[in-house]
């Protein structure tokens, strides 16, 4: 056998770094290296193309081993299982308990009920968790922050009553007042005081985490990674910081905080993400310990779920395809809990179809793809480990500054945490403007046919059921929870609202390949905005290409061809339409300036704003 690979590897000679640049400067033709291969991304680090062994060389983290200090390759040894969970709305005892147990029948073996304070009691609970057993699945508890003491005090009276034995139950209670105050605006109560009370409320439920991070709001909110996680840290140390200096023992905070983040799009990244979260936090934890402590509080408990910033409401299946490779991503890095997001939440209450999708995304990864089996199947990957390296780098640097400013309370408080992620919100949607981030189906590659029907963005509302956020008093700025689509969607809700649809037609001339190129290119762009679009073969005249456009009574002609040839065809086709329609040119060409003195205004090409033309477009169509 050894004989045999001693053979096999001989025929392939190892390739030094300098062999592979040398064959890549060759294939560039004189192209550069950095500006074309080289990426910088929205955390501020660059990704090169391709990583070798050497590039592991000096990083310590590869030394590390599965559900051992400093955990970066996850808190377990044997396997890779994490607990699929389902959000229930349990404003109906009876109906949420009935969810409950068909979730539980079908796979579901965390859930997560979102309670209303005022139905809170001992009746309620009997109601709401009848036939669970408590032991055999994790049960999860959101209510209104003032009441998150009362509801303890009810869970552990309702286990005792039960018999349960109190060290095997498992879950948590989502007290969370700084989370409150980035989503709503809201201060309320003291976070030293409520957080002791909670403490020795559940100190009988050595199972149960009580102190949330909430950086899923981050997410939802169009964080860039290294925010959500940077901003998490300085959260969790929050806690962490604030309770000992009360006298709480450092391992009791630090078993009882649970990290809640959300998942995006950015497939590797999200998946050094999580890596890099145990690291930083376990050594955060450990400068609190006491040697007689151990390492075992140091791990981070994570619960992740797939984005809503990513959601939409056009082609709206597409979301099916972002929270599957979302899930992948996490189930990959070694969470302990996931959710994915239903695919229609944007724009209604999920119901039994949706739900049963979302629900079967993770099944999928575990039962047929075996996600479960494999710990940390990303280490070792010269790629990953690197990125994990980036990404602790910046996050661990936003850190310090909030840390140095005061803490992530009083950066709450000042509005910065909000300001940095609401500038990052915009600066997203400034990119799907422009194509710079592609979301399928909205930016990009619309569904040409596809009409709203009558389905709309769900809005938000207060907390204290009185209208939007706008209309409450806040005690502190807020985040902007714009979806990355919202502009967009917003956009093709006009053109339909209208009644009036407008016709883009194609008139296609010359260059075969360059007329088809820039058609489909047209075709996509217009129809962003709900706009019927008529592509065509080709015609062999201006004047025939423009009396088909009349005929089909267009809105909009959309001269193709090449950049040559525009300076042949564009003048002619703009004098014979003669105002009867929106003139476009759908290119850049060399001679744009002659064509815009001849009166051509509209351009369309990929480094213009593809929303702020479209809206332009719809004032002038639509009025």
């Amino acid at each position: 056998m050894a004989d045999i690979n001693e053979k096999l590897f001989s025929d392939f000679p190892p390739v030094s770094t300098d062999q592979w640049m040398e064959k890549i400067t060759v294939d560039l033709k004189g192209a550069d290296f950095e500006k074309k291969l080289v990426w910088k991304t929205n955390e501020g680090f660059k990704v090169k193309p391709f990583y070798r062994r050497e590039d592991l060389e000096g990083l310590k983290i590869t030394d590390a081993l599965p559900g051992e200090f400093p955990y970066l390759r996850g808190n377990k040894k044997d396997n890779n299982s994490w607990l699929v969970r389902q959000e229930i709305d349990a404003a109906d005892a009876s109906e949420a308990n009935a969810k409950a147990l068909d979730g539980l029948n079908k796979g579901i073996d965390s859930l997560s009920f979102h309670l209303k304070a005022k139905q809170l009691d001992a009746a309620y609970l009997d109601t709401l968790l009848k036939d669970i057993c408590a032991e055999c699945v994790e049960l999860n508890f959101s209510v209104c922050q003032g009441h998150v003491v009362e509801l303890a005090n009810l869970l552990v009276a309702y286990f005792q009553g039960k018999g349960y034995d109190l060290s095997k139950l498992r879950g948590s209670i989502n007290y969370d007042p700084m989370g409150k105050m980035l989503a709503k605006g809201k201060e309320k109560g003291n976070l030293v005081e409520t957080s002791k009370a909670l403490l020795a409320a559940t100190a009988a439920l050595p199972g149960y985490r009580v102190l949330n991070v909430g950086a899923l709001t981050l997410n939802n909110a169009g964080a860039y990674i290294y925010q959500e996680l940077g901003y998490a840290l300085a959260w969790g140390n929050e806690y962490m910081n604030a309770l000992t200096e009360a006298g709480v023992p450092a391992a009791t905070v630090a078993k009882n905080i649970k990290f809640n983040f959300g998942i995006s799009s950015n497939y590797f990244l999200e998946i050094a993400k999580f890596r890099a979260a145990r690291l930083l936090w376990a050594n955060i934890v450990a400068s609190y310990l006491k040697e007689e402590d151990g390492k075992e509080p140091a791990k981070m408990c994570v619960h992740a779920e797939t984005s809503t910033f990513n959601l939409t409401l056009f082609d709206s299946y597409v979301n099916l395809l972002r929270t599957q490779t979302e899930a992948m991503s996490a189930a990959l890095a070694g969470v302990d809990s996931m959710t994915v997001v239903p695919f229609d939440k944007a724009y209604e209450a999920p119901n039994e179809f949706s739900e049963h999708l979302a629900r079967n995304q993770q099944l999928l990864l575990k039962e047929e793809s075996h996600f479960d089996k494999v710990v940390d199947p990303a280490a070792g990957s010269y790629y990953i480990e690197n990125l994990t390296v980036s990404i602790a780098k910046q996050a661990w640097e936003l850190f310090l500054a909030v840390e140095d400013e005061g803490g992530f309370m009083a950066a709450v408080k000042a509005g910065k945490v909000q300001e940095a992620v609401n500038a990052s919100n915009a600066a997203r949607h400034t990119a799907v403007a422009k194509r710079k981030e592609i979301l399928l189906g909205t930016n990009q590659y619309p569904n040409f046919q596809e009409l709203a029907d009558g389905k709309k963005p769900l809005e938000a509302v207060c907390c204290c059921g009185g209208g939007e956020h706008q209309a409450c008093e806040k005690d502190c700025a807020t985040l902007v929870f714009d979806r990355a689509a919202s502009e967009f969607e917003a956009l093709r809700l006009e053109t339909e609202a209208s009644g009036k649809r407008p016709k883009a037609f194609m008139l296609t001339i010359g260059n075969l390949a360059m007329r088809q190129a820039r058609a489909q290119f047209s075709c996509n762009f217009l129809a962003c905005a709900g706009y019927e679009v008529i592509d065509n073969l080709g015609f062999d005249t201006v004047k025939e290409g423009i009396d088909a456009a009349l005929a089909a009574k267009a809105d909009i002609v959309v001269l193709c061809s090449s950049d040559d040839e525009y300076a042949e065809y564009a003048v002619p086709a703009y004098k014979e339409l003669a105002g009867r329609a929106m003139f476009i040119v759908a290119g850049a060409p060399a001679c744009m300036d002659e064509l815009k003195a001849a009166g051509i205004e509209n351009f369309i090409h990929v480094r213009v704003n593809v929303l702020e033309t479209l809206k332009e477009y719809n004032a002038k169509l639509l009025s």
